[in-house]
């Protein structure tokens, strides 16, 4: 039975509206038995329901059997749902490691990123304690990236041939570093100096072979983060909403209680020796990490959670980026599930078998979607009845139905996933994800492709994919055919009116989904940027020249800083204050000034180059939330 850790002190990100605590507090006992009998309600309910429905309420054949269907598939979801999340505390971190014997080395891969993205990962890297060796894979063969490697005392590592993308880079790393664990870096995550002192102690348990961490994201400005917030039972407070959150924060978690959690890419340590016994990182699917981590643990090897955030990258800056991770993923699935056969395969225990289940049949989860768009729009051109019940017993039925899954689907999530912002994210993935689960049915080689962080040529709109443009319009098209059937002005005859009437209302619901996920793929928010460097808004007093100053917002190629004093007009000397280190000084050129209330200015500054010691170090300083007022201790400064 796994032991609850003790609630600790919540540090939170430096970063302004990144107000989500890194060590998220375990639930009471209380407050999981609600979860537990929300989620057996639904789910008892749900059985009782479908049941009724397909012994006593079935219309025309033709239609009321898929809707049927969907319903049950909704209902299989919910109970996979409920299994992953049932419980989120499964492990008691491992004390802190100071100093180790074991040869430790960071691995931080890399294709095409720009310097701007690159930089403050391999800053933040050095840095790390306990002493290891920093290795940067450059799988772009780039000089500059060797100088920047050198500049801050890394290993640079570049290989001749470049097949098996991620994967064939770190196995052929993995024939150099001379090391008993790896850490995993993307390019764009910026790690914490503790991130090897909180993990490493899970590695005392000789058959721990993969040690994850959440991934979390700096950029809130980004296509997965919202403004509006969401309340989160576990914290008790209120956070902004991030699509990713509810995965990293509570599916990962409850994964690990039945001893599934996997790799998911970057910030995470593995065991040398168990990679090398299943043959390296799986190469021959798109999602090398969690193949690999199946293989691990057919082969017997443990993986941990530790649901501390210990890193941030860059999330998804706009739809095309966000759809093309979910296309990646899912091919990668379906792959797996082609190559692997993680739900029949040999080696893996139950709950195990039951955990990637839930992974991999997920990406389905799509096609309802789609189901429950259609449905409605073919009842109303056709005029079929895929119901037959009075209405009032249907409506109760299904309102009671409805509500009890809605209110288990919340609690289980612990307030990470916002129904009515889930149900639009549903759609704005739906035809990436359905593109990607029809490599089941059409096999063939997929490549690899990297999600782009570096700036576009100009800023400009994404486009929206066509399958809503096209289901926003036949909805629009079967309104107004029910309108005119209605008028007598059509040939089709409603023979029970009220499913008329229900499907309208569904249709319209749905409509006003897609206007919601088309706005957001459409938003002049989330157009592509020209910028590579992300513009991060911070809280920290720094002085310019002699003036003092607050931060405004900071990238690795400039900042806006807010000055009551304004200063001299020119070249300026930026002083940050770090906590234990004394401050960071970085030369820049003012681009412009602006005006504010009482007397103070906004100063835009651009840092000049050969500062990358400097500019490296302010990174790593603002992960760390240790950026304060000049001369004056930082301490543990929360946001």
């Amino acid at each position: 039975m796994p032991v609850r850790p003790a609630r600790g002190s919540q540090r939170s990100s430096p970063f302004v509206g990144g107000d989500v605590a890194n060590v998220v507090a375990a639930e009471s006992r209380t407050r999981l038995r609600a979860v537990h009998v929300a989620a057996l309600i639904a789910l008892v309910v749900s059985v009782a329901y479908l049941i009724w429905r397909v012994g006593w309420t079935m219309g025309t054949w033709w239609i009321a059997v898929p809707l049927w269907l969907l319903e049950l598939h909704a209902v299989l979801s919910l109970g996979l749902y409920t299994f992953s999340l049932w419980d989120l505390d499964a492990v008691t971190p491992p004390p802190p490691v100071v100093t180790t014997e074991m040869r430790v080395a960071v691995l931080i891969t890399t294709y095409d990123e720009p310097r701007e993205v690159l930089l403050p990962t391999i800053a933040a890297a050095v840095t790390v304690e306990p002493a290891h060796e920093t290795w940067v894979l450059d799988d772009g063969e780039r000089e500059w990236v060797r100088e920047l490697a050198k500049t801050f005392g890394a290993i640079y590592h570049a290989r001749t041939s470049h097949e098996g993308a991620k994967a064939g880079n770190l196995n052929d790393a993995l024939a150099h570093v001379n090391a008993d664990v790896v850490a995993v870096l993307d390019a764009d995550h910026i790690v914490s100096s503790d991130f090897l002192t909180h993990t490493l102690g899970y590695f005392a348990d000789p058959r721990v072979a993969l040690v994850q961490t959440p991934q979390d994201f700096y950029n809130l400005d980004s296509f997965e983060n919202d403004r509006n917030r969401s309340w989160l039972w576990r914290e008790r407070r209120v956070v902004p909403f991030n699509e990713q959150r509810l995965f990293y924060r509570a599916i990962q978690p409850g994964k690990n209680r039945w001893g599934a959690a996997f790799w998911c890419g970057t910030n995470a340590l593995l065991r040398v020796s168990a990679l090398r016994e299943v043959g390296g990182v799986a190469a021959e699917t798109l999602t090398e990490d969690i193949h690999t981590t199946l293989r691990l643990h057919r082969r017997g090897w443990r993986s941990v959670y530790h649901n501390e955030v210990l890193a941030r990258g860059l999330a998804a800056r706009d739809a095309d980026q966000y759809q093309a991770q979910r296309l990646r993923w899912g091919t990668g699935a379906m792959q797996l599930l082609r190559v692997d056969h993680p739900l029949t395969a040999p080696g893996l225990r139950p709950a195990q078998r039951v955990a990637y289940a839930a992974t991999i049949l997920g990406w389905f989860d799509a096609w309802r979607s789609l189901g429950y768009v259609v449905v409605p729009l073919v009842v109303l051109v056709s005029g079929a009845v895929p119901i037959r019940a009075p209405f009032v017993v249907f409506t109760l039925a299904f309102v009671v139905t409805f509500l009890v899954q809605r209110h288990a689907l919340a609690q289980l999530s612990r307030g990470y996933a916002p129904q009515g912002l889930a149900a639009v994210f549903e759609l704005v993935r739906m035809q990436a994800i359905i593109t990607a689960t029809l490599y089941h049915l059409r096999p063939g080689v997929r490549h690899f492709a990297v999600t782009p962080k570096a700036g576009a040529n100009e800023r400009q709109r994404t486009s929206a994919p066509w399958l809503l443009w096209l289901l926003l319009g036949l909805t629009a098209v079967a309104l107004v055919f029910y309108v005119l059937t209605f008028a007598g002005m059509t040939p089709v005859a409603y023979t029970v009116s009220w499913t008329a009437d229900g499907a309208a209302l569904w249709a319209l619901v749905n409509g006003g989904l897609l206007v919601a996920a088309l706005g957001r793929i459409r938003s002049e928010r989330f157009a592509t940027d020209r910028r590579s460097a992300v513009r991060v808004r911070v809280r920290g007093r720094v002085r310019l020249d002699e003036c003092d100053g607050e931060l405004v917002d900071v990238s690795v190629g400039g900042a806006l800083v807010r000055c009551t004093t304004p200063p001299p007009v020119g070249p300026h000397v930026l002083v940050v204050a770090v906590s234990g280190e004394g401050e960071t000084r970085i030369h820049a050129v003012e681009r412009s000034r602006q005006s504010v209330g009482d007397g103070g200015v906004l100063v835009s500054l651009r840092f000049e180059a050969d500062q990358s010691r400097e500019v490296g170090a302010l990174a790593v300083a603002l992960v760390g939330g240790r950026v304060g007022h000049v001369g004056q201790p930082v301490g543990s400064r929360r946001s």
